[in-house]
């Protein structure tokens, strides 16, 4: 009886041994990091999540958990185990880390929507070897991912981009510049009245123009507004316009042209309405797409003519102007209008999911190309 009873103690104080020493030095030498496999994807596209766990003590963990948040927009594929989805995307990961050893788990995910997206820390949770104590820590770390807008495309948006693609490969080359001068000749039937130099007529007697000089075509601008203020809330549209201007993007900049991208969305960092200015080349894309990626349109959107009319008249010259808007509210025709009675020329991309098409202005409706999205 007394060898079962000091047998009972002797394994009573190993327990609490055990114990104190899990306690102690659970979290020793432990390093657990959570990283994406890479920097960025396009929405629909799958990529990774890698857990590294490393134990390089010889002390073994029977249990560790690991748990982390992200976005439930990331959608990873075994979702349904140690996982739970609200309005975040709750994961929870048991491993059985030996003495000494390195685990590397991997999880698959697809970016179901534009985003930008991070994880900022995770907990640990261990237990001794029997199980009956866990230990907890809260773990510093910082990863993140940018899901771009998948550029659309569609039959409709080739046709309206082949229409357009000769204006601007001619403007590319050859551009009136109403400034620059670079003499006088005999006036031909062609020419506009507008040309014409009335003080060389008089001296000459015969119609005299003025011959202006040429410029290349600066850049593309793309100027989108995606305020959704209406009662029946239009995301599908929205997002939609988002992915034009990443599809216009794609196109002018493979035809190695400068473009520029503004709009009333706010971005998740700066808090500050998106302006990229123009430049040329795959860089630009990516920046392009980064700055729709951050965009938080859970966000009041910016005035669009307080932020932008001022660019769009300076600016206007040597440029062609595309707008991508899914409305048409009061103040944003009003400019439209404005900027069209200044002779300039633009193009408006409209996503609309009806069957039938809004009614528009007149001066508006030959400028502007819908974009059925149920199409």
């Amino acid at each position: 009886m007394i060898k079962l009873l000091g047998i009972g103690l002797l394994f009573f104080l190993l327990f609490l041994l055990q114990k104190l020493i899990y306690q102690r030095l659970w979290h020793k030498n432990l390093t657990v990091d959570i990283r994406f496999a890479r920097e960025h994807i396009f929405e629909g596209e799958e990529s990774s999540l890698k857990e590294i766990i490393q134990n390089r003590k010889k002390l073994p963990l029977p249990m560790l958990k690991v748990k982390f948040k992200t976005d439930r927009h990331l959608v990873f594929g075994d979702s349904t185990e140690g996982a739970r989805t609200t309005d975040q995307f709750y994961r929870s990961d048991m491993f059985r880390v030996g003495g000494r050893e390195k685990i590397t788990r991997t999880l698959k995910f697809t970016g179901g929507r534009r985003g930008f997206y991070e994880i900022d820390g995770a907990s640990l949770v261990a237990s001794d070897i029997f199980l009956t104590s866990q230990m907890v820590s809260d773990l510093s770390l910082h990863t993140e991912i940018y899901v771009y807008p998948r550029p659309y495309d569609s039959q409709e948006l080739r046709r309206s981009l082949t229409q357009i693609n000769g204006e601007v490969l001619s403007r590319r080359h050859l551009l009136e510049d109403p400034f620059e001068y670079r003499g006088i000749r005999e006036y031909q039937p062609f020419d506009d009245m507008r040309s014409i130099n009335w003080k060389a007529t008089a001296k000459t007697g015969a119609l005299k123009v003025n011959q202006k000089n040429y410029t290349s075509l600066k850049a593309v601008r793309i100027f989108f507004n995606v305020e959704d203020s209406g009662i029946m809330k239009r995301d599908a549209c929205v997002e939609a316009s988002l992915q034009l201007v990443a599809g216009l993007g794609a196109f002018f900049l493979k035809q190695g042209i400068q473009t520029a991208c503004y709009g009333n969305g706010v971005d998740i960092r700066t808090h500050k309405p998106l302006a990229i200015e123009a430049k040329a080349g795959d860089g630009q894309f990516d920046t392009i797409c980064r700055g729709l990626a951050r965009l938080d349109l859970k966000q009041p959107t910016a005035d669009f003519t307080g932020c932008f009319e001022e660019r769009l008249f300076l600016e206007a010259k040597g440029t062609i102007t595309c707008f991508v808007s899914p409305n048409q509210y009061d103040d944003f025709l009003a400019l439209l209008e404005k900027y069209a009675d200044a002779g300039n020329e633009f193009y408006w991309f409209y996503p609309i999911q009806e069957k039938q098409e809004p009614e528009l202005p007149e001066k508006l409706q030959k400028q502007v190309r819908f974009i059925h999205l149920n199409a």
